[in-house]
């Protein structure tokens, strides 16, 4: 079953709610199965809202390996775009000269989003050059401030957008409008991210500049005019208003007042009392509400907004995700217990993957739930990593979960959709989510190449790892003393065979369960060195409201059919290469696919792995075997994740 459904369309049905039941927590298929006993029945304390903390992007450096590659990808996709030609409907828009090129798709100056693109441009910059040490990236960006300053300044009264202050009147009069709040969240986001990498104190007064105007814009209107407002999307305006508050002390009292305005009561109240009435909802319009919540949580310590958060992010990540770890499906929500049926072109929007690990960072960071880290690695791994084109850096919109179709990206400066911004934002922080820390230790959730310098406690942490072409990791500690601390090695869901862990060639006794830590505490001297082994299997993923239908998973990773290029010409493999359209469209339909006959339950006993490649699949005895591989890996063919099997 196909839904198509536009991004307006959903936007228009934002108010529109479905009735829904009250659903038990933690439902016993797909990654609920794993997730009992709920992990957040501990209530909140106030001063004790976090158990752990991440590391700052910059005490992480990635080595080689394919997520670096993919942020040399993004970093040449940066750094291509034509400064000027990005600048200039702002230009235009305050009243300056441009003579610059004008951008296609979502920055055309006929789109009513146009500029929303330079907000992730922004913090993009900033991640990217924060994450690599790259002083290039960052100057690009504040580059980039310096020009939007002049044209802040032309408007005089703190404004600064693409699109003229008119989109906001008829905002407040109900008229048809397509979303100018999320586009300055964008924009605000972006000052903020410069601001806080790069310290650029222009950056930070733009921003207030532009929040007290939003305060001036929403001053005059009442509570009940104002929730009529949040029915058109908003992105995150509360969260952006909420961290501002946070860097700006107490003259900040007034940004947090205006952040609670934007809490949509329609959305929140639901999710507080623990019904998901998320059916029909437009999917990307609300995950960056919640995350405001969580937002809110953490600066106030009221409970209900960690009720909030911690409701959404279990029934979406239980009940609503794909074994990529994405979610929606024509942009939205549809009833519970009908994910079998979501199987279109228009599948898991970017957006709202980049936005869930949002979130899951922050659900983590409460809990220290080494489940919160299992769908986070997921997600990255299958449901971000693969949506960049290694040719041109170009990004997915929807990744299809209908078998037989292709990726269908970008093109360059004829797209710009609100997912070519998070991806460029994906692609410039992939030490985000590394490594975490209390007081007492270090904990190791993903593994990936990479160095850790945690200065406080005067000690350097080396990961190298081949992962997950190769299922062990290697932690090399180094310190000019000694040092006394946790090490705290995440076991995945995933590892259910066992495994091993040596600490300087010896192995140690025990193990950890799947979904939990394997900790070690001890004075540790420059060199020591833990070894880690997860061996990994292949496993399926069924469909929560129906077992047969499953996709195929080797450890975390999505196993996707290799079908060929049947049909496909340079024309339909890229998204309306010369007639850019709001959203993609397939042009050409999917061809067929086989279902799949499974000698047992153990997918081991009828796929096998290849000598090919590592971690490429083949399926033995159907009518029409298959080759298997990564879904990152799937360019430029047609491919299937999700299979009948008898």
């Amino acid at each position: 079953m196909t839904h198509k459904f536009s991004r307006r369309e959903f936007v228009a049905k934002a108010a529109a709610v479905a009735a829904g039941a009250t659903l038990p927590l933690w439902p016993r298929t797909g990654l609920g199965a794993m997730l009992a006993p709920d992990p957040f029945a501990e209530p909140a304390k106030a001063g004790a809202r976090f158990k752990v903390h991440a590391f700052d992007i910059r005490r992480v450096r990635l080595a080689p390996s394919a997520f670096r590659d993919a942020m040399e990808v993004n970093r040449r996709y940066l750094m291509a775009l034509d400064p000027d030609r990005l600048l200039h409907m702002f230009r235009v828009t305050a009243g300056l000269p441009s003579s610059a090129e004008p951008l296609g798709g979502w920055e055309a100056p006929d789109n009513e989003l146009r500029g929303h693109f330079i907000g992730h441009y922004l913090s993009a910059c900033a991640l990217m050059g924060a994450s690599l040490g790259d002083t290039a990236v960052t100057e690009r960006g504040e580059q980039m401030v310096t020009e939007l300053a002049k044209c802040q300044k032309a408007h005089g009264d703190g404004y600064l957008s693409a699109f003229p202050e008119e989109f906001f009147d008829r905002l407040r009069q109900g008229k048809r409008v397509w979303a100018p709040f999320y586009t300055l969240h964008k924009i605000m986001a972006g000052l903020l991210d410069t601001y806080t990498y790069s310290g650029n104190r222009q950056a930070l007064e733009m921003l207030e500049g532009m929040a007290d105007w939003t305060g001036a814009w929403a001053g005059p209107l009442s509570d009940a005019q104002m929730q009529r407002v949040l029915e058109v999307e908003y992105g995150g305006m509360n969260e952006v208003l909420y961290n501002l508050s946070a860097v700006t002390g107490r003259r900040g009292i007034g940004y947090r007042r205006l952040a609670h305005r934007f809490d949509h009561k329609a959305f929140f109240d639901p999710l507080a009392a623990g019904r998901d009435e998320l059916a029909g909802l437009h999917a990307n319009t609300h995950i960056p509400q919640v995350i405001g919540a969580a937002r809110r949580y953490e600066l106030t310590g009221e409970t209900r907004y960690r009720d909030i958060a911690q409701y959404f992010w279990r029934e979406v990540t239980s009940r609503r995700s794909y074994a990529t770890g994405g979610t929606s499906d024509g942009e939205g929500w549809h009833e519970v217990d009908t994910l079998s049926k979501q199987l279109s072109g228009y599948t898991h929007e970017c957006c709202c993957t980049y936005n869930m690990l949002k979130l899951t960072r922050q659900v983590f960071e409460w809990t220290a739930d080494p489940r919160c880290a299992d769908y986070y690695e997921r997600a990255l791994f299958n449901g971000i990593l693969g949506t960049e084109h290694p040719a041109d850096g170009q990004k997915l919109y929807y990744v299809s979960m209908e078998s037989g179709l292709w990726k269908l990206f970008g093109t360059p400066l004829n797209a710009f959709w609100c997912c070519t911004g998070t991806g460029a934002e994906s692609f410039s922080k992939f030490g985000d989510s590394i490594y975490f820390h209390d007081d007492d230790g270090v904990f190791v959730n993903l593994f990936i190449p990479s160095e850790l310098d945690w200065a406080e406690k005067g000690i350097r942490l080396v990961q190298d790892t081949k992962f997950p072409e190769e299922d062990t990791t290697t932690l090399t500690v180094r310190c000019k003393q000694p040092v006394r601390t946790s090490l705290r090695i995440r076991v995945p869901y995933w590892a259910t065979e066992g495994g091993t862990v040596t600490l300087n060639g010896q192995k140690l006794s025990g193990y950890a369960a799947p979904s939990s830590y394997f900790e070690i505490t001890r004075t540790w001297h420059d060199g020591d060195t833990v070894k880690v082994t997860m061996p990994m299997r292949l496993h399926i993923w069924p469909m929560p409201d129906d077992p047969s239908v499953q996709a195929i998973m080797y450890g975390p990773v999505v196993l996707a059919g290799r079908l060929g290029t049947e049909g496909l010409t340079q024309a339909n493999l890229r998204a309306e290469p010369t007639k850019p359209r709001t959203v993609p469209e397939y042009k050409s339909e999917p061809i067929a696919v086989p279902a799949l006959k499974a000698a047992s339950a153990d997918p081991a006993t009828w796929i096998r792995p290849t000598d090919a490649a590592p971690l490429e699949f083949r399926t033995t005895g159907q009518t029409q075997d298959i080759t298997l591989v990564p879904f990152s890996r799937i360019m430029d063919e047609r491919y299937a994740i999700y299979w009948k099997v008898t």
